[in-house]
């Protein structure tokens, strides 16, 4: 597919941010990370929506079936509390679960806190969108999606956008490619293009 102009839904799932008792913090952190990661052209759709699964579920559905999202990340709403249904949600309007990536973000978070094991966060496939939901503090989705770097740079830990721009493009969603300083897409050989 030629390369267009990518949309990506960012939805920040949060009771307080919804209702305006603080502002919220996560969509502003993606679309920062986004604008140095990706060397593709792209626009995003915003949504600050409360924790109703209700709620999250139409707006999945809405960025993907209507607004034409082929990627839609999440903040917030993926623990154990009883207010927390992102998961739930997300996993409701799928039409394929990729396990790996939450493994993967559970495996970056470990390096910090113990109580990431308490996180639900799932990735999907709904239609030719890739939904995932991260965790919802600015700096915990900076080290998910771009992974851990020694002092030199140097990847330790992969982050899990490394794999996003592949299953993109095995979904037939648009191509997209990153800028290898913040993150290095990652595709077979049999898979890259042409320079």
């Amino acid at each position: 597919m030629a390369t267009d102009t990518i949309r990506i839904g960012l939805v920040s799932i949060s009771d307080r941010a919804f209702s305006g008792v603080y502002e919220d913090k996560g969509i502003p952190s993606l679309q920062e990370w986004l604008g140095r990661a990706l060397a593709t052209p792209w626009e995003s759709i915003l949504r600050v929506i409360p924790d109703e699964q209700a709620v999250i579920e139409s707006t999945l559905c809405d960025l993907v079936d209507v607004e034409g999202c082929s990627l839609v990340l999440t903040t917030g709403g993926t623990g154990p509390a009883v207010r927390d249904v992102t998961p739930d949600a997300t996993l409701a309007v799928a039409d394929k679960v990729m396990p790996g990536f939450g493994e993967q973000m559970r495996q970056i978070s470990l390096q910090f806190v113990p109580t990431a094991i308490l996180s639900r966060q799932v990735a999907v496939i709904r239609k030719r969108c890739l939904i995932i939901n991260l965790p919802g503090q600015p700096k915990a989705i900076a080290q998910t999606l771009e992974g851990l770097k020694d002092a030199h740079g140097k990847t330790i830990i992969p982050g899990i956008f490394a794999a996003v721009p592949y299953c993109l493009d095995l979904i037939e969603a648009p191509h997209i490619d990153t800028n290898p300083d913040i993150v290095q897409a990652f595709r077979p050989k049999s898979a890259q293009k042409p320079a």
